[in-house]
């Protein structure tokens, strides 16, 4: 294993930055694609792969969307090329017989422990979100996470029994984590770069 460069280090994280404004340039289906193709990878609790992602272009799309958002989220995202909404699937669990076979006892363990498959749900597809904002770095995309939402607004209007798609997911129970507007960001309206903790404030070693 050998570490990355100076340059893809810049791209994911050092010069990688939160985006609100959009150069009017689509974020294709391939792009999409790419983008889970490499988050999947990413480790999660016992392989539970439990996120779901709703990528969200169209205009009608977005417009389900917009009486959820904050007031300050709602024009960066009504024109961003993409938003996702990342969820996580209440009963994931459904699906380890494919992902871990090696254990054929784990989808009961979660199936039988409700408050433990929730945890797991949030926790890992929290994770999976992150590996979405890190891949789509590396494909030359920039990210605008967003919590400025109303959860159980977008629940409904999604993944609810009469959500716009809840037919995509049709054996899943899904709750939406966070937002993440994808696009090619206008660099020019980006605000000076705030700090962060030092390793000694955020830090220590035993």
């Amino acid at each position: 294993m050998h570490s990355l460069n100076d340059e893809a280090l810049d791209i994911l994280f050092r010069t990688a930055r939160t985006n609100s404004a959009w150069v009017d340039k689509p974020v294709t289906d391939d792009t999409l694609r790419q983008i889970y193709d490499l988050l999947k990878w990413g480790p999660t609790s016992s392989n539970t792969c439990p996120a779901r992602f709703l990528f969200l272009r169209s205009h009608e799309a977005k417009e389900r969307l917009r009486p959820a958002l904050s007031p300050g989220n709602v024009d960066k995202t009504m024109i961003a090329p993409a938003t996702v909404i990342v969820a996580y699937d209440l009963r994931f669990y459904e699906t380890l017989p494919k992902l871990s076979p090696h254990n054929p006892g784990l989808r009961d363990v979660f199936a039988d422990d409700p408050e433990l498959a929730r945890i797991t749900a949030f926790r890992s597809a929290t994770l999976q979100g992150a590996y979405m904002m890190l891949a789509a770095r590396s494909l030359g995309l920039d990210c605008g996470p967003m919590s400025g939402f109303d959860n159980d607004t977008v629940d409904e209007a999604f993944f609810g029994e009469r959500g716009s798609a809840r037919h995509l997911f049709p054996k899943g129970e899904l709750k939406s984590n966070f937002l993440c507007n994808l696009g090619y960001g206008n660099h020019t309206k980006l605000r000076p770069r705030a700090p962060r903790l030092d390793f000694d404030e955020a830090c220590a070693l035993l």
